[in-house]
């Protein structure tokens, strides 16, 4: 990785990834290396935009989430993060970062992965890092593991590795996907994914299979998006989300993402496929409801969901760009109008 003269100021924006064959349990929880490697679709709905500028006058950094001050935890991640690129750029000057967030929170849609992502990506063009792909793909899943996957356009596989040199994604090929989004619920979850990762790995007797099972899931997917099979893609797709739920529900106490209008979208999704219109559902740590489709049977599935959960809240997703820089520094008002996401 090479160096360049800081500009002091970048803005960039990155969209959030559903996987397709799920990340969940972490080997090192510093380095954020994932016990097996995951495949993800990245969107081109949600993003979150991210404006990175350097302040010599501060003597911390500050971060504001959807126009408002952040604090504790989150502002912590955010100034460990940028921590790891000022030690990279040789750096020690304090940055403001603004961010907006265009999907909900914490409820499950990836909002991690757009926002470490597009943190990334501001933070090391404002620090004056030259990274290549891999490289930027390492340092954002330092912020988040699934952020690893949103610097990727289109699908993603992140590579499990061994080391920091070789955990980080690259681009798959794949036919073309959509997705269709019904959210369930907003709201923050109560358990956050790192707990619940870290609760599963010490106390579901299932952890180990999960592990192995997931490595031979991922072999199959890879398999299945290379040779343009969408049906295989699907089944593997629901499959392993219902798996990955039922481990995170064998933790002892037990933790349950989905409720029971998630329930009822994936129910409604089976009777579209015994329809003839073939769609499969995921779900990531959260309760909101992701439908893999192709782009044309997109809006007769969007169509059968708005019956379930309301036409508010269904959004029909196609494949979107990794992250990338924006021109100017500032993020955008209208991006700052258009979302509804809390913090």
């Amino acid at each position: 990785m090479s160096q360049a003269s800081a500009p002091g100021a970048a803005t960039a924006r990155a969209f959030p990834n559903l996987a397709l064959v799920k990340y969940w349990g972490k080997r090192d929880e510093d380095l954020i290396l994932p016990v097996a490697g995951s495949l993800s679709l990245t969107l081109d709905a949600f993003p979150t935009t991210t404006t990175v500028r350097l302040d010599p006058g501060r003597d911390q950094d500050t971060f504001e989430l959807n126009g408002a001050a952040a604090t504790g935890t989150a502002a912590q991640r955010v100034t460990a993060f940028l921590d790891l690129v000022r030690e990279r750029a040789g750096a020690t000057t304090r940055a403001s970062v603004r961010s907006v967030n265009e999907a909900p929170t914490g409820a499950g849609l990836a909002s991690s992965a757009s926002g470490f992502a597009a943190l990334a990506t501001a933070a090391a063009a404002a620090y004056g890092l030259d990274l290549d792909t891999s490289a930027l793909s390492r340092l954002a899943r330092r912020g988040s593991g699934s952020a690893a996957r949103s610097v990727i356009g289109n699908v993603a596989i992140w590579h499990a590795g061994t080391d920091d040199e070789t955990s980080f994604a690259e681009p798959v090929p794949a036919p073309d996907l959509a997705m269709v989004v019904a959210t369930v619920d907003c709201a923050a979850k109560a358990i956050s994914s790192r707990e619940a990762m870290r609760r599963t790995a010490s106390s579901s007797p299932y952890f180990v299979a999960w592990i192995t099972s997931t490595e031979t899931t991922l072999t199959e997917m890879v398999a299945a998006c290379r040779a343009g099979d969408f049906t295989r893609i699907g089944q593997i797709t629901e499959a392993h989300a219902l798996r990955m739920h039922g481990l995170i529900a064998s933790t002892e106490p037990p933790i349950r993402y989905l409720q029971p209008r998630s329930i009822e979208v994936m129910d409604a999704v089976v009777a579209l496929r015994e329809e003839g219109v073939e769609a499969y559902s995921t779900a990531d740590a959260g309760p909101n409801v992701a439908v893999l489709v192709r782009p044309e049977q997109a809006e007769a599935v969007a169509a059968r969901l708005r019956d379930v959960v309301g036409p508010e809240q269904v959004r029909t997703t196609g494949a979107g760009p990794g992250a990338h820089l924006l021109s100017g520094t500032e993020v955008p008002a209208a991006a700052e109008a258009s979302t509804e996401a809390g913090s």
